[in-house]
Formats: structure tokens, C-alpha cells, sequence
């Protein structure tokens, strides 16, 4: 029987950069191990005119078929994807964002654990500036589920542009809806509430790209509105407590309010390594257990 098929979900809006665009595209289509099978490109409102090319280019040289969905104004990430959603044939879907470059061998690790009974599937990433030689930063995720479900009520799990989901699970969750800025977490807080299976690849397979604005954007008061609203989104369907709500609008909410200066230290020094750090934790504890195990006497 052959292997279950997936598609790719990409949006691209006014604010993309034609070759960005170029390589996450064929890094995610031409250059994979493992393809997929058709590709869902949704373009969210107006684009400039060498985007509009590219993305001609890119539909009429794909090795796979490509679904173009073309929207007349801009609506947003989370609209945009719910759009592309629902137009993929295929229950397993892989994202990737329009900036962003997919290691060759990522659909080949993350799509069997899909295929194997998971709903969600996130990875690490590593950070790049300039080039991919230029790695300024890795983001290893929590793996394990008991992690990824604590860890979720104070930061995002999973490293967004890195996850492949099960369809039928974000539909049952909810879908992405419009929460500017903060969509993905959004949606994996209620695919985990909602009783999905959930696990991160720890190994990086997607490259991040860092801009010079990247640690501005994660702050200001656009960001603090959505966060705010997200904590109160939260709080209100009981996936956290008022005594938790009121710590990560006091932790949340003061890091985007924080100068550049000081928000840069604090995501890659505490906030970045966390997964690295709760995955040792646990290799360490499941490694005394098997030897206390193995050092009780039989019968």
C-alpha cells in the first residue's frame, strides 16, 4: 500500500522578498528526500510585481502540483492559512513560512511520525543572519508530550514554521482563526487541550531567518495587544489558571514591553534552550531508571 500522501501549506503576502521566496519554496519541493505531494500556495492580498513573477515561476516549474489561491486583500497569517486549509487534499499537511529554509531531510523524519499515529509534529531550527553558514542561534523544542503540554502554559511549543499536523486535528481544534501575531500558538494550546498527540523532533531541521528586526518585532504594543488577548483567550477556556494568567502576562507581557537590548539576551540565553534543557533533564532520569532496573534482583 503506498504511504499516506501530504501536501505543503505556504502563504506569501506584500511584505515577502522574491528570492526569500524562491528558496524556502524549492527548499521545501525540489530539494526534499521525501515530497510532497501537492503544495497549497495561498497569496495573501497584493504582492509586488517580482514576487507576482516568482510565484508564476515557481507554480509553472514545480515538480509537484501546485494549488494557487490568490486573495484579493490582505486578511492576515491565520485567515490566509484556514484558507489554505481548506483546500488541501490531503489530511497530513506540512507548514513552511515564505523566509525560512527546510533542511533536504525534513519531511523524511517529521511525515512517518504523522503516518505513525501523531497529530502535530514540530522540530528545532537553527537561526541564520546573512547566509545559512551564518547561524546565530538554535531553538531546540521540549520532545516529550508531558513536556510540550507544561511548557505550553507559559511559551509557544512548538517552533512554528517547523510543524506537520494532521488536518482533521486543527479543523477539530478550531482552525487557526485571527489572532495577529500569536495564530500558531493560538491553535497548538487548543489542538493540546482538545486531546491531540503531540511531539518535537529535537535535531533542527528548518533554517530561521533572522533579519536585523527580528528581536523588535517580538515586542512593542501591537504584540503586547495580541499577547494580552491570547492570555485572556487562555484563562477563559481553562487551559490556565488565574494565578498563571496573572504570571504570564507579568513575564509576557513585560518582555515585550522590554528595550531590543534586553530582550535579545533573554530569549536566546533562557527562553531558546529550554527544550534542550528539559530533554537532557529527562534522558538523565530515564537513564537512572533503567539502571536501577536492571540492578533489582530478579523474582
Amino acid at each position: 500500500m503506498a504511504p499516506e500522501p501530504f501536501s505543503l501549506l505556504l502563504t506569501v503576502y506584500g511584505g515577502d522578498r522574491e528570492d526569500y521566496v524562491r528558496a524556502a519554496f524549492r527548499s521545501a519541493v525540489h530539494d526534499q528526500m521525501l515530497r510532497p505531494d501537492e503544495v497549497v500556495l495561498v497569496q495573501d492580498g497584493p504582492v509586488p510585481d517580482a514576487v507576482a513573477g516568482c510565484l508564476r515561476e515557481l507554480v509553472a516549474t514545480s515538480p509537484v502540483r501546485v494549488k494557487f489561491l490568490r486573495l484579493e486583500r490582505n486578511r492576515g497569517l491565520g485567515p490566509a492559512l484556514d484558507t489554505g486549509l481548506s483546500a488541501c487534499d490531503n489530511d497530513i499537511v506540512a507548514r513552511m513560512d515564505a523566509d525560512d529554509v527546510a533542511m533536504p531531510h525534513r519531511f523524511k523524519l517529521q511525515v512517518p511520525l504523522v503516518r505513525a499515529g501523531a497529530d502535530l509534529v514540530g522540530a528545532g531550527l537553527l537561526e541564520f543572519g546573512a547566509d545559512l553558514n551564518d547561524i546565530v542561534g538554535r531553538r531546540i523544542p521540549p520532545s516529550d508530550p508531558l513536556d510540550i503540554a507544561r511548557y505550553s502554559r507559559l511559551h509557544d511549543p512548538f517552533n512554528h514554521p517547523t510543524v506537520v499536523y494532521r488536518r482533521s486535528a486543527v479543523l477539530a481544534a478550531g482552525g487557526y482563526g485571527d489572532l495577529p501575531l500569536m495564530e500558531d500558538y493560538w491553535l497548538f494550546v487548543r489542538m493540546i487541550a482538545n486531546g491531540a498527540r503531540v511531539v518535537n523532533v529535537a535535531e533542527p531541521l528548518v533554517y530561521y531567518r533572522v533579519s536585523d528586526g527580528a528581536y523588535e518585532r517580538r515586542g512593542g504594543r501591537a504584540l503586547l495587544s495580541s499577547e494580552l488577548r491570547l492570555q485572556r483567550e487562555m484563562l477563559r477556556h481553562g487551559f490556565i489558571t488565574r494565578a498563571q494568567y496573572v504570571r504570564n502576562v507579568a513575564i509576557r507581557g513585560g518582555y515585550r514591553l522590554v528595550p531590543t537590548r534586553v530582550r535579545r539576551p533573554v530569549y536566546r540565553w533562557i527562553v531558546a534552550p529550554y527544550g534542550a534543557r528539559r530533554n537532557r533533564a529527562r534522558e538523565r532520569l530515564v537513564a537512572v531508571v533503567g539502571q536501577a532496573r536492571q540492578q533489582m534482583p530478579e523474582g
